[in-house]
Protein backbone atom coordinates (compact mmCIF):
# COMPACT_ATOMS: atom_id res chain seq x y z
CA UNK A 1 0.00 0.00 0.00
CA UNK A 2 1.10 3.39 -1.06
CA UNK A 3 1.79 5.61 1.79
CA UNK A 4 0.03 9.29 1.99
CA UNK A 5 2.30 11.95 3.57
CA UNK A 6 5.14 9.61 4.25
CA UNK A 7 6.87 10.73 7.57
CA UNK A 8 10.95 11.42 7.30
CA UNK A 9 13.41 10.27 9.81
CA UNK A 10 16.64 11.18 10.80
CA UNK A 11 20.08 8.97 11.35
CA UNK A 12 19.42 9.91 15.61
CA UNK A 13 15.61 8.86 14.81
CA UNK A 14 16.61 6.05 13.37
CA UNK A 15 19.37 5.48 16.39
CA UNK A 16 16.80 5.37 19.06
CA UNK A 17 13.96 3.57 17.51
CA UNK A 18 17.29 0.37 16.94
CA UNK A 19 18.15 0.64 20.31
CA UNK A 20 14.18 0.18 21.24
CA UNK A 21 14.17 -2.35 19.68
CA UNK A 22 17.82 -4.34 20.23
CA UNK A 23 17.15 -7.46 21.31
CA UNK A 24 14.09 -8.24 19.58
CA UNK A 25 15.01 -8.00 15.87
CA UNK A 26 17.58 -10.65 14.27
CA UNK A 27 17.80 -9.69 10.49
CA UNK A 28 17.76 -7.24 7.88
CA UNK A 29 16.43 -7.69 4.60
CA UNK A 30 17.01 -5.60 2.15
CA UNK A 31 14.04 -4.48 -0.77
CA UNK A 32 13.03 -2.73 -4.06
CA UNK A 33 9.26 -1.77 -4.03
CA UNK A 34 8.94 -2.57 -8.49
CA UNK A 35 7.37 0.76 -8.05
CA UNK A 36 7.82 4.43 -8.50
CA UNK A 37 10.39 7.21 -7.30
CA UNK A 38 8.33 9.06 -4.72
CA UNK A 39 6.16 5.97 -3.78
CA UNK A 40 6.63 4.88 -0.37
CA UNK A 41 5.78 1.60 0.54
CA UNK A 42 4.20 0.46 3.60
CA UNK A 43 5.25 -3.36 3.64
CA UNK A 44 8.63 -2.14 5.12
CA UNK A 45 9.84 -0.58 7.79
CA UNK A 46 12.08 1.80 5.99
CA UNK A 47 11.76 3.32 2.49
CA UNK A 48 14.56 5.16 0.70
CA UNK A 49 13.76 7.53 -2.41
CA UNK A 50 16.02 8.34 -5.06
CA UNK A 51 17.48 10.94 -3.62
CA UNK A 52 18.64 9.13 -0.46
CA UNK A 53 15.64 10.35 1.56
CA UNK A 54 14.85 8.26 4.35
CA UNK A 55 11.41 7.41 5.47
CA UNK A 56 9.86 5.41 8.35
CA UNK A 57 6.63 3.10 8.42
CA UNK A 58 6.20 2.17 12.12
CA UNK A 59 6.49 3.17 15.54
CA UNK A 60 8.73 0.68 16.54
CA UNK A 61 11.40 -1.53 14.69
CA UNK A 62 10.23 -4.65 15.70
CA UNK A 63 6.61 -3.95 14.35
CA UNK A 64 5.72 -6.67 11.65
CA UNK A 65 5.46 -6.24 8.49
CA UNK A 66 4.63 -7.83 5.04
CA UNK A 67 7.26 -8.05 3.40
CA UNK A 68 9.29 -10.73 2.87
CA UNK A 69 7.23 -14.62 2.78
CA UNK A 70 7.17 -16.60 5.94
CA UNK A 71 9.99 -14.32 7.17
CA UNK A 72 8.14 -11.13 8.75
CA UNK A 73 8.62 -11.91 12.63
CA UNK A 74 12.28 -10.25 13.88
CA UNK A 75 13.29 -8.87 11.21
CA UNK A 76 13.85 -4.67 9.78
CA UNK A 77 13.21 -4.60 6.02
CA UNK A 78 14.58 -1.79 4.46
CA UNK A 79 13.37 -1.15 0.55
CA UNK A 80 14.49 1.22 -2.28
CA UNK A 81 11.73 3.29 -4.10
CA UNK A 82 12.23 2.27 -7.56
CA UNK A 83 12.60 -0.51 -10.74
CA UNK A 84 8.94 -0.53 -11.74
CA UNK A 85 9.14 -2.25 -15.08
CA UNK A 86 12.13 -4.16 -14.26
CA UNK A 87 12.93 -7.63 -15.69
CA UNK A 88 15.54 -10.22 -15.45
CA UNK A 89 16.39 -13.10 -17.62
CA UNK A 90 19.00 -16.34 -16.82
CA UNK A 91 20.95 -18.12 -18.81
CA UNK A 92 19.06 -21.60 -20.27
CA UNK A 93 20.33 -24.50 -18.51
CA UNK A 94 22.01 -22.45 -15.93
CA UNK A 95 21.80 -22.66 -12.12
CA UNK A 96 20.55 -19.36 -11.49
CA UNK A 97 21.84 -19.15 -8.31
CA UNK A 98 25.17 -19.82 -9.21
CA UNK A 99 25.10 -16.76 -11.67
CA UNK A 100 27.20 -14.49 -10.32
CA UNK A 101 28.11 -12.11 -13.60
CA UNK A 102 25.51 -10.22 -15.02
CA UNK A 103 24.37 -7.58 -17.73
CA UNK A 104 22.54 -4.56 -18.43
CA UNK A 105 22.67 -4.41 -22.02
CA UNK A 106 21.40 -7.35 -24.67
CA UNK A 107 24.12 -6.34 -27.02
CA UNK A 108 26.97 -7.17 -24.41
CA UNK A 109 25.12 -10.25 -23.04
CA UNK A 110 27.32 -13.43 -23.06
CA UNK A 111 25.19 -16.69 -23.07
CA UNK A 112 26.30 -17.72 -19.20
CA UNK A 113 25.67 -14.87 -17.45
CA UNK A 114 22.50 -13.29 -16.58
CA UNK A 115 20.62 -10.07 -18.17
CA UNK A 116 18.76 -7.42 -16.23
CA UNK A 117 16.92 -4.53 -16.84
CA UNK A 118 16.48 -2.06 -14.23
CA UNK A 119 13.70 -0.06 -15.96
CA UNK A 120 13.30 3.35 -16.32
CA UNK A 121 13.80 4.40 -12.51
CA UNK A 122 16.38 2.46 -12.01
CA UNK A 123 18.55 2.23 -8.42
CA UNK A 124 19.87 5.27 -7.83
CA UNK A 125 23.58 5.89 -6.61
CA UNK A 126 22.62 8.31 -3.65
CA UNK A 127 19.86 5.08 -2.48
CA UNK A 128 22.46 2.70 -2.87
CA UNK A 129 24.97 4.25 -0.47
CA UNK A 130 21.92 5.36 1.66
CA UNK A 131 20.77 2.00 2.71
CA UNK A 132 23.91 0.83 2.94
CA UNK A 133 24.35 3.69 5.75
CA UNK A 134 20.93 2.35 7.13
CA UNK A 135 22.20 -0.69 7.85
CA UNK A 136 25.56 0.40 8.84
CA UNK A 137 23.38 2.78 11.68
CA UNK A 138 21.01 -0.51 12.15
CA UNK A 139 23.53 -2.80 13.02
CA UNK A 140 25.42 -0.98 15.16
CA UNK A 141 22.54 -0.33 17.65
CA UNK A 142 20.87 -3.56 17.02
CA UNK A 143 24.13 -5.41 18.02
CA UNK A 144 24.01 -7.54 14.86
CA UNK A 145 27.09 -8.62 12.63
CA UNK A 146 26.53 -7.73 8.80
CA UNK A 147 27.39 -11.19 7.09
CA UNK A 148 25.57 -13.20 5.26
CA UNK A 149 23.19 -14.73 7.60
CA UNK A 150 22.18 -11.52 9.02
CA UNK A 151 21.99 -8.83 6.10
CA UNK A 152 20.21 -10.71 2.85
CA UNK A 153 18.50 -9.17 -0.11
CA UNK A 154 14.99 -10.21 -1.17
CA UNK A 155 16.42 -12.21 -3.99
CA UNK A 156 19.18 -14.13 -1.52
CA UNK A 157 16.14 -15.05 0.43
CA UNK A 158 14.34 -16.30 -2.55
CA UNK A 159 16.48 -18.44 -3.65
CA UNK A 160 16.60 -20.12 -0.48
CA UNK A 161 12.97 -20.50 0.19
CA UNK A 162 12.62 -21.46 -3.82
CA UNK A 163 10.97 -18.33 -5.75
CA UNK A 164 13.87 -16.66 -6.91
CA UNK A 165 14.91 -16.21 -10.66
CA UNK A 166 14.56 -19.72 -12.45
CA UNK A 167 12.08 -20.69 -10.47
CA UNK A 168 8.55 -21.31 -12.11
CA UNK A 169 7.24 -19.13 -9.69
CA UNK A 170 4.50 -16.14 -10.40
CA UNK A 171 5.83 -14.96 -6.96
CA UNK A 172 9.51 -14.39 -8.45
CA UNK A 173 11.16 -11.71 -6.16
CA UNK A 174 15.05 -10.78 -7.77
CA UNK A 175 14.92 -8.05 -5.57
CA UNK A 176 19.40 -6.47 -5.70
CA UNK A 177 19.92 -9.82 -7.22
CA UNK A 178 22.62 -7.29 -9.02
CA UNK A 179 23.35 -3.63 -8.45
CA UNK A 180 25.22 -1.19 -10.57
CA UNK A 181 28.92 -0.76 -8.93
CA UNK A 182 29.59 3.31 -8.50
CA UNK A 183 33.56 2.17 -9.19
CA UNK A 184 32.59 0.16 -11.89
CA UNK A 185 30.16 2.47 -14.19
CA UNK A 186 28.28 0.15 -16.90
CA UNK A 187 28.77 -2.71 -15.11
CA UNK A 188 26.36 -4.57 -12.52
CA UNK A 189 27.50 -6.78 -9.47
CA UNK A 190 26.13 -8.96 -7.12
CA UNK A 191 23.95 -7.30 -5.15
CA UNK A 192 24.11 -8.53 -1.72
CA UNK A 193 27.74 -8.68 -1.79
CA UNK A 194 28.21 -5.06 -2.91
CA UNK A 195 25.48 -3.94 -0.05
CA UNK A 196 27.57 -5.95 2.82
CA UNK A 197 30.75 -4.70 1.73
CA UNK A 198 29.77 -1.34 2.05
CA UNK A 199 27.95 -1.57 4.94
CA UNK A 200 31.03 -2.90 6.79
CA UNK A 201 32.81 0.06 5.42
CA UNK A 202 30.51 2.48 6.72
CA UNK A 203 30.05 1.03 10.21
CA UNK A 204 34.00 0.71 10.69
CA UNK A 205 34.52 4.92 9.59
CA UNK A 206 31.40 5.31 11.99
CA UNK A 207 33.22 3.37 14.68
CA UNK A 208 36.04 5.61 14.24
CA UNK A 209 34.58 8.74 13.95
CA UNK A 210 35.89 9.68 10.66
CA UNK A 211 32.65 9.08 8.49
CA UNK A 212 29.28 10.36 8.42
CA UNK A 213 25.84 8.65 8.02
Amino acid sequence: MIVENPKTITEDELRNMAKEAKGRIRKIYLHWTTGHYGEVDDAYHLCIDRDGQVFVNCKNLSAVKAHTWLRNQNTVAIALCCCAGAACWIPGSCNAEKVDGAYAECRSAHPKCALVDFGPEPPTTMQIDMMVNVVAVLADELGLAIGKDTVMTHCEIAFKDGYGPGEDDPAMSWDLWFLPDSLRPGEVVPGGNLLRKKAKSYQRKMQQGTGAV
